[in-house]
């Protein structure tokens, strides 16, 4: 699509669970279906209730056609049941995230595809192509993706709305198993909705979790025959947060390399980089990644193996490198890890079965002691960083970094078969 000017975020006629027809709202609600990785997680979702929203976002089938069609006939039928309910009118949705110190609110909407929005990674053919899959056969967005933007941080324009919105009573609350307390209101009001619009024509977004989801939404708008910039296929469900008022946290994303035991990973270094035995348990092993200057990464083999890799070698960075991108993108942990060792050092294909992709340091441990693997342990990335690559048109290696809290999946859903939504 032709780019535009600014962010437009579109009200919709969201589809929510009727709270009668579920035991809970909480015991319906999934991180997003790229976090829910290991079958026991699936399958503790599963069982929280009948209705949980995983049985769309990840359906079980042998085959991949039936499963899209298998949650497409789920979907309908929630919705002739009224276990989903679609609101009666459009609304953007005020979304708040709260857990101790930490706050986060942002704005639901259907976000024109034609704004600019800039991606920081690459993606998966494959994964898009079985999203959109998935999503065409369902005519529905399941899970909003995250987006910041960044104001002036002055609560004006739409944060002005948010926090008159925050003021009252919540279409819905619950706490999730994470520990976190989620809030969800309608705004209808047009003087609002055109406070928001206004404000938004003049910003632009950066994807900060969900690259294949906009992957997704572009291929679906391009395989719809005579699609026009007013068909609901021309926008995407998106969380869009300011992050001017309400940071994002960064977190890193660790790989695990199931068929490279670790005497294998550290013999093959041959001098490639520095490698230190670091005493103790992962949470010392992380402090001391933390604390090196430079490149470095945490080989671990279990939870009491654990090598520190820093100080590479100049001449090999130089040779494995690509010379044509900026300093900082040279000098990025995933670069290294994914250019040299990777790719250089180790010869590990990025392909599902050689590398996984875990967000949880102890998960990541955990996967490569079964398997007999290594897991490589990583630093997060700034948002700063990110966003000034990106602006560039620079894109990271794949799963660079982890930016939450992600937005549940669950609480609001949108509908592509109806045109008044």
């Amino acid at each position: 699509m032709t780019s535009t000017d600014g962010l437009r975020l579109h009200p919709f006629r969201g589809l929510r669970y009727d709270r009668e027809r579920v035991s809970s709202l909480t015991a319906v609600m999934s991180p997003p279906y790229d976090v829910v990785v290991r079958p026991d997680g699936v399958r503790h979702l599963e069982t929280a209730d009948p209705y949980n929203i995983v049985r769309l976002i990840l359906p079980h089938a042998a085959d991949p056609t039936t499963r899209h069609r298998q949650a497409a006939d789920t979907l309908r039928r929630w919705r002739a049941e009224g276990v989903l309910r679609q609101d009666d009118e459009p609304a953007l949705y005020v979304y708040e995230q709260r857990s101790g110190e930490v706050l986060q609110r942002g704005l639901i909407g259907a976000l024109g595809l034609d704004g600019p929005v800039l991606p920081h990674e690459g993606v998966i053919p494959e994964v898009v192509e079985d999203r959109a899959a998935l999503m065409r056969a369902a005519a529905a967005n399941f899970e909003p993706l995250l987006l910041s933007y960044r104001s002036q941080g002055t609560s004006t324009g739409a944060a002005a709305v948010i926090e008159r919105t925050v003021e009252r009573d919540p279409l819905l609350a619950t706490t999730t198993e994470d520990g976190f307390a989620h809030r969800l209101w309608a705004v209808t009001d047009p003087a609002d909705l055109t406070a928001v619009d206004d404000d938004l024509a003049g910003r632009q977004a950066l994807i900060a979790d969900g690259h294949h989801r906009w992957a997704t939404y572009q291929r679906l708008y391009e395989q719809q025959p005579g699609a026009t910039a007013a068909s609901p296929w021309a926008s995407g469900l998106v969380l869009l947060v300011d992050t001017a008022r309400y940071p994002l946290q960064v977190r890193a994303i660790h790989r695990v390399l199931p068929h490279l035991p670790p005497a294998k990973a550290l013999a093959d270094l041959a001098g490639a980089f520095r490698a230190r035995t670091l005493p103790g348990e992962l949470s010392a092993a992380l402090e001391a990644l933390e604390e090196t200057p430079g490149t470095a990464f945490v080989l671990a083999g279990g939870p009491d193996s654990f090598h520190l890799l820093d100080r590479p070698d100049p001449s090999l960075l130089d040779r494995t490198i690509r010379p044509d991108r900026p300093e900082a993108w040279r000098r990025l942990d995933a670069t290294v890890l994914h250019s040299v060792l990777l790719d250089e050092v180790w010869h590990i294909p990025d392909h599902p079965s050689d590398i996984s992709y875990i967000h949880h340091t102890g998960a990541a441990v955990e996967q490569a002691a079964r398997h007999g693997g290594t897991a490589v342990l990583m630093r997060a990335t700034s948002e700063e960083t990110v966003r000034q690559l990106a602006e560039h048109g620079v894109t990271m290696p794949r799963k660079s970094t982890s930016f939450g809290p992600k937005p549940a999946t669950g609480l609001v859903l949108r509908t592509l078969d109806d045109h008044r939504n």
